[in-house]
């Protein structure tokens, strides 16, 4: 990433990475990502806000050079710990004399992971400001957004906000929200695999936030929003968890009995007018799942029963949505058997402390008959008008 400038004296110091394609050891990455880090220049001090995942310390170093010499950097805003965003702050105490900006959880995170001396550290609150002549930068505490010391730094001359976490995408492709068409569709599956646990957290912030003239946003992956409204509108609806007439149907088949099971529930919701998303989790992008996870209304869970429980992948599946608490209000589940059943009671076991409202269930030895599939039909309507209720 060639080092930007997004507003005279404001540049983009980050790296791109087009070869990642897994983050956390669980989400994909189809189109790589990015680290951002954003220098701030002003009359009288420098400021890094986050620095680079360590593997591309030399990129930072790099980009920043191009702006100023890095030993002359005042201040390093570390906006979350975790180490894509902070793992570079290592060689910028090193090669710097600044002092790391952090809150307070911040700062004991700051010397678990990088050992940061507590003398160099400055901690900070909601509201606190730090003038660096010309540009005053304010920090917002924003705590498990998605970790507990997470804050954003708004930078109040030129009324732009870095948030890290929040608002971001993952794609290395694109300088600017504008210049990637799908932008919004990436940015909400990056929301349910990242911030839809914490939706409820993701409120406060917005409400912070409300107050503030934001021209831009910099977020910590993805592309920067100079059209910041197109972004904020559509984390107003995922936070408070609105959802549409829409049923998410997943499922695993092995010889194809729950997947007929699961293609009739389908055209089933698609009859009622109901939007349909089905996935075959052997096949499934979880970035796809958990984007269309944010908005809706009721899942279909379909999983053969393997040694008297569900499939494996079935089991993963549960086990994810669980963590990411979309908003869903209303279920219903589908499971074929050969000699024996039980997935039916793992299901119930797992989905129960979900609160979901199981609207039917279904456990059919072998290939589902004329009677399984009425009843099929007839979930689904059942479902369907809970949808829309």
């Amino acid at each position: 990433m060639a080092a930007n400038e997004m507003r005279p004296g404001v540049f983009m110091v980050g790296a791109r990475d087009w070869n990642r394609r897994l983050f956390d050891a669980l989400d994909p990455l189809p189109r790589g990502t990015t680290y951002n880090a954003y220098l701030v220049k002003g009359k009288e001090k420098i400021a890094l806000i986050d620095t680079v995942e360590p593997r591309f310390t030399a990129t930072l170093d790099a980009n920043v050079s191009k702006q100023t010499d890095i030993s002359k950097i005042d201040y390093l805003i570390m906006n979350h710990a975790e180490p894509d965003h902070s793992g570079s702050i290592p060689y910028i105490m090193e090669k710097s004399k600044a002092v790391l900006v952090a809150t307070e959880k911040g700062a004991k995170l700051a010397q678990i992971y990088y050992n940061v001396p507590e003398k160099r550290i400055k901690k900070v609150k909601d509201g606190d400001t730090l003038k660096l002549g010309g540009k005053t930068l304010q920090f917002i505490e924003a705590p498990w957004l998605h970790w507990p010391e997470t804050m954003f730094t708004y930078l109040q001359e030129d009324k732009i906000l870095f948030p890290c976490d929040f608002f971001g995408a993952h794609s290395a492709a694109g300088v600017y929200d504008d210049e990637v068409p799908d932008l919004l569709e990436m940015a909400k599956g990056y929301f349910g695999e990242i911030m839809m646990p914490f939706r409820l957290m993701g409120a406060k912030a917005m409400e912070k936030i409300a107050g503030l003239e934001i021209d831009m946003i910099g977020p910590s992956h993805g592309p920067v929003h100079r059209n910041p409204k197109k972004i904020l509108d559509e984390y107003k609806k995922w936070t408070k968890g609105e959802t549409r007439e829409k049923a998410v149907l997943v499922y695993v088949t092995m010889w194809n009995h729950t997947e007929a099971m699961m293609d009739l529930m389908a055209d089933t919701l698609f009859a009622e007018g109901i939007e349909v998303k089905l996935y075959n989790l052997t096949t499934t992008d979880l970035g796809d799942l958990a984007g269309d996870l944010v908005d809706s209304r009721a899942i279909v869970l379909g999983t053969p029963t393997v040694m008297g429980n569900m499939h494996p992948l079935a089991i993963n599946a549960v086990t994810l949505i669980k963590a990411l608490r979309p908003p869903f209000k209303y279920g219903a589940f589908l499971s074929s058997f050969g000699w024996g059943g039980g997935a039916l009671r793992q299901a119930q076991d797992m989905l129960t402390p979900t609160g979901i409202e199981m609207v039917g269930a279904i456990e059919v030895n072998g290939p589902a008959g004329k009677d399984t599939n009425k009843k099929i039909i007839e979930i689904g309507k059942a479902l369907a008008k809970k949808i829309k209720g």
